[in-house]
């Protein structure tokens, strides 16, 4: 076996038994500025490039030059779709994601890929986009799983959403997830018997607090037919249920405001950027004069939003179809055209990241039962894949979650 350890400047001579596409990827490698990489070839040589002396150091062990092909041709979801297909492993899968992100100028032609290679991809996420039609069934492909499979790796609250550790990561998921939901609530100065409307309910956790806690009235809707099966008999077991109205709803069909107090959990990134007028103005339109609505988002990194709208990655092919991240530039302008001054931002990404940790560890200790309610383990690369793609993607800041308490004018 062949070892190599370099800043790389020139020195690997490449053996002529390999591909033609190893002379576009090796000069991308060699631009490696944060951190380094080392890499088993197909052949079974070694080589590292970068700085091995950095603070990420990644392993990535190559089956087949395939990945390579498919990353230059379709960027980050051809790489995707390779580690599926089980041609490329990493001992550390969230490091390699992390070290791809920290050096994304250097390594753009395997980030990005090449425009034709996406073409197809980016048509299909226009397809995809979240007219009525549409939304039911892209909710449907994420959310209706099964509560039995979401049940075996959330925590007990069944918060599919980022936790609040306030600094604390010693305590427990649960805690986490109920200081997240009671901020939401405070924030919104709930009163007892206001009338609150949560806009994608998802299984009943900010309702059951509500009604129990703060001793409002709780609105839900939700387009997932199990979420809602699973919420409203979470009300019914805590005697909460006649206090409550949970339904199958498009947000956009909600006639029955006004209310004192919105809330909506990480349900925005789910709309798609062509709804986003619709999504706030139904926020203002069902809000009471001076009533608050506390929205959690995931939100892109206002340099990257650009280059972002314009393409399309793994999470919108394969995790939320349809989905689109704001940025904080546009999330505060769409607010704002909508008659929502933006009153409080309260961001906590690095709290996603160990969310993200966590719920990749619960996952992996359930492998066998996720296998034995019928899923496949291309499945599981799938979901591996995607927390360690999120969780990467918070702990380098490209993207973060955010609280925004807005009031309506």
């Amino acid at each position: 076996m062949n070892t190599t350890t370099a800043p790389f400047e020139g020195q690997l001579q490449i053996p002529a038994h390999w591909p033609a596409i190893a002379r576009q990827v090796l000069p991308l490698l060699r631009q490696l500025r944060h951190g380094a990489i080392t890499i088993q070839w197909p052949d079974d040589q070694i080589h590292t490039f970068g700085d091995p002396e950095g603070r990420l150091h990644a392993h990535l062990h190559l089956r087949s030059w395939e990945p390579i092909r498919q990353a230059m041709r379709s960027g980050d979801i051809g790489f995707a779709e390779s580690y599926l297909a089980g041609e490329w492993s990493s001992a550390d899968l969230t490091t390699l994601l992390r070290l791809f992100i920290a050096n994304r100028r250097a390594l753009d032609d395997l980030i990005f890929g090449h425009w034709m290679g996406r073409l197809y991809y980016r048509i299909r996420h226009w397809m995809n986009r979240n007219h009525r039609a549409n939304s039911r069934r892209n909710i449907h492909a994420h959310y209706d799983l099964g509560n039995a499979f979401y049940r075996l790796w959330l925590d007990e609250s069944m918060n599919y959403s980022s936790a609040w550790f306030n600094g604390d990561y010693k305590q427990n998921l649960r805690d986490a997830q109920m200081a997240k939901m009671r901020r939401a609530l405070q924030m919104v100065r709930v009163l007892p018997g206001d009338r609150v409307l949560e806009i994608g309910c998802g299984w009943g956790a900010v309702a059951e607090l509500g009604g129990r806690e703060f001793g409002t009235h709780m609105t839900g809707v939700t387009l997932s037919t199990e979420q809602l099966a699973f919420a409203q008999q979470r009300l019914r077991d805590h005697g909460l249920y006649h206090n409550s109205d949970l339904r199958l709803q498009d947000y956009r069909d909600i006639q029955d405001g006004p209310y004192d107090a919105i809330c909506s959990i990480e349900m925005i990134e789910a709309v798609g950027e062509a709804y986003w007028p619709t999504y706030f103005e139904t926020v203002a339109r069902l809000l009471r004069p001076g009533g608050r609505a506390c929205i959690q988002s995931i939100v892109i990194d206002d340099a990257l939003f650009a280059r972002y709208r314009q393409s399309t990655d793994f999470i919108q092919q394969y995790i939320f179809p349809g989905g689109c991240l704001p940025c904080p530039t546009e999330f505060r302008t769409q607010a704002q055209l909508a008659g929502l001054k933006v009153v409080d931002e309260f961001a906590f990404g690095p709290d996603y990241a160990e969310t993200l940790r966590r719920w990749r560890s619960d996952f992996h200790a359930q492998r066998q039962d996720v296998l034995a309610l019928g899923f496949d383990d291309q499945f599981l690369r799938l979901w591996e894949f995607y927390l360690c793609y999120c969780e990467a993607a918070f702990d380098e800041g490209s993207i973060d979650v955010v609280q925004y308490t807005l009031q309506k004018q």
